[in-house]
């Protein structure tokens, strides 16, 4: 009788624990519930372990290392753990250890099956190794998985990830009986490697497309810089396709940012609220940054206010202090960086390079030294663009023999950006002489760029030095390099309108110049105006003098 109710009593522990274990929610829960589960005795019982492991392995609240000391301390693990702590380190910051973690299983003789492969295809395509990759692929043959199809797609995604197309073609191919997410796999791999042909031929071609097909082809659009086709391609998916999604949201609200469409963009925030869609840090990181860049900064930060700052990450603080300092709202950026660090995130190259920024419009030298040697006091490398957003404060404040030496002196080779900058200081300074051993030396660099000659030869213009001007352009020429015409949108009731300068293919371009002539003659009418005003009054001080 009393073996009886011992045993239920152990029944009705277990029962209580696994439950637990279910409704847990952080990792704090976890390794209290785990103590109680080694006090049990139950610390080597499968359904137990099975449950601590995918948690701490799997869950957002999770943590892989611990999942892997768990899972080490498991006298015969079985495929389930191994799979679990495989796929758990395929998702994690070093998915380099879900290779090791198979290699040790082979070492132990363990044998892997169909759900070990596709987290190591995965663990090969985040860490963009094609090397790996195909022997893991090798691996799947030999072991007789390679008609998996769950494999397959996997392997589409990594090979494409690689940049390698034509591999996931084969792969594509080879598959029997294809499915959407086949489909969504060959398309999405199209338009990683920028063959957006391609990846509208798969798009047309599918019988059954999804919101993962819509999202796929939009975000390739947006990736190649097409972004008025990605647009298309959206509202099309709004008359014909099913309902977008946060990712989805993301892409087209890039594509906004990059036209600097700020009417169309509304309509994207406001298709957002309507539809209910989860506004994911993510997404309002996107929200945040279109509305910067389109210009409306008081709307991305109303985005930016409504996020609770303990829910933020250093994604949404870039985005926001980027789009400060591109404003020109100097002060105001250098002031949410100290807000940023009293809530506890720690900045990342691109804080620094926003910092930089704001320090060049603002004239900020003092400052951006600061910030400039910041970076390697965090353990930060400084990058090519951190020196020539350097570059840029000195040239702008006019310290160009500073900066010249700073490029000089710089452990890598000077490129482009920064000797622009740097071009750009000296004209805008009158230190011609210095601009013209910068300029001769960026067209060495980009010989075949048309805003290199252009620069220079304007340099010789201001010198007064038209024989040069007129030498580069000639050059120029010689060379077969061509400018490139400047264009300019313009956003009407949210339908945005390229120009090119003298452009008459706008089916309003006749009603466009006349308005333009107009505004340019009152204009000049003004002006005329203002000096037949001031010479009255200047000859009205001289009658002043004279009687005086």
């Amino acid at each position: 009788m009393l073996g009886v109710s011992l045993a239920c009593k152990i029944t009705n522990i277990s029962h209580n624990l696994l439950s637990l274990l279910d409704k847990c929610k952080s990792i704090l829960e976890l390794k209290q519930l785990h103590a109680v589960v080694i006090s049990c005795g139950l610390s080597q019982d499968d359904p137990f372990i099975s449950k601590i492991l995918c948690f701490s392995a799997l869950s957002n609240s999770g943590d892989i290392n611990y999942s892997y000391r768990v899972f080490s301390q498991l006298s015969s693990p079985t495929i389930f753990s191994w799979n679990t702590i495989i796929r758990g380190y395929s998702n994690s910051k070093n998915p380099i250890q879900s290779l090791s973690i198979f290699l040790k299983m082979l070492r132990l003789g363990v044998a892997p099956d169909y759900l070990t492969y596709p987290f190591l295809v995965k663990a090969s395509a985040r860490l963009l190794n094609q090397e790996t990759g195909v022997s893991v692929h090798a691996h799947i043959i030999k072991t007789g998985h390679e008609s998996d199809r769950f494999i397959q797609n996997s392997l589409i995604h990594m090979y494409a990830a690689c940049g390698n197309s034509m591999w996931a073609q084969k792969v594509f191919d080879s598959i029997q009986q294809k499915n959407v997410v086949s489909w969504n796999s060959m398309l999405d791999g199209y338009a990683k490697c920028g063959e957006m042909v391609m990846a509208q031929k798969a798009f047309e071609s599918m019988s059954e497309k999804d919101v993962r097909s819509w999202s796929s082809l939009i975000d390739g659009y947006v990736k190649a810089g097409e972004y008025s086709e990605a647009m298309a391609i959206f509202e099309k998916m709004q008359s014909a396709g099913p309902k977008a999604n946060e990712v989805t949201m993301v892409s087209v609200s890039c594509a906004c940012a990059h036209m600097g469409a700020l009417e169309k963009g509304r309509m994207i925030y406001k298709y957002i609220v309507d539809n209910g869609l989860p506004l994911t840090l993510v997404l309002q990181t996107s929200l945040v940054d279109m509305y910067a860049k389109c210009g409306a900064i008081e709307e991305a930060l109303l985005i930016f206010r409504r996020v609770s700052k303990s829910q933020t990450d250093v994604l949404i603080w870039n985005a926001v202090i980027g789009g400060l300092a591109t404003h020109g709202l100097v002060e105001e950026s250098l002031k949410l960086f100290k807000e940023m660090q009293i809530v506890g995130i720690c900045p990342d190259e691109v804080t620094y390079l926003c910092l930089l920024a704001a320090c060049a419009h603002g004239g900020l030298v003092k400052e951006a030294w600061f910030f400039f040697e910041s970076l390697s006091k965090c353990g930060m490398t400084p990058t090519s663009e951190h020196y020539a957003c350097m570059v840029d404060v000195l040239a702008r404040a006019g310290q160009l023999t500073t900066a010249y030496q700073f490029i000089c002196q710089m452990p890598t080779e000077p490129t482009a950006s920064m000797l622009g900058a740097l071009l750009s200081g000296c004209i805008n300074h009158r230190n011609l002489a210095l601009a013209e051993i910068v300029g001769r030396k960026l067209i060495e660099l980009e010989p075949n760029h048309d805003g290199r000659y252009i620069g220079l030869s304007n340099m010789y213009a201001v010198d007064k030095r038209w024989d040069d001007a007129r030498s580069m352009r000639e050059a120029m020429e010689r060379r077969g390099v061509k400018k490139s015409p400047g264009f300019s949108f313009v956003e009407i009731s949210g339908v945005l309108h390229r120009f090119i300068a003298h452009d008459k293919t706008h089916p309003d371009s006749e009603e466009t110049y006349f308005m333009l002539n107009f505004v340019v003659y009152q204009m000049k009418l003004s002006c005329h105006e203002d000096n037949q005003e001031r010479s009255l009054n200047d000859t009205s001080m001289e009658d002043d003098l004279l009687l005086f």
